[in-house]
């Protein structure tokens, strides 16, 4: 599978003030959904993730009050890409399962 990018906008969950995301848009969401993978926990899907110069490995969760992925977007990367929460940015997703 090729690379996976879409825009969106970082937001905080309410749940865990210091926890930031993004919500993979629907079609990046629905590929990764149609990818045969052995079950892992909470449906997580490991991934390496890029945002401008910042790549990283981590895992995207299905969210479904949000119909979609979600990708978590750590403190590191969001201090080294200049991101605040509502703020858009282009994110690529490489699937590694």
């Amino acid at each position: 599978m090729r690379t996976l990018r879409f825009t969106a906008d970082l937001w905080r969950w309410e749940a865990q003030s210091g926890w930031f995301f993004v919500t993979v848009d629907p079609d990046a969401s629905a590929r990764i959904r149609e990818v045969p993978r052995p079950p892992r926990g909470f449906g997580s899907v490991r991934v390496r993730a890029t945002v401008g110069a910042t790549t990283w490995m981590t895992s995207v969760f299905p969210d479904s009050t949000r119909g979609a992925y979600v990708l978590p977007v750590k403190k590191a990367v969001r201090r080294a890409e200049g991101l605040d929460e509502g703020d858009p940015a282009e994110f690529a997703l490489e699937l590694l399962e």
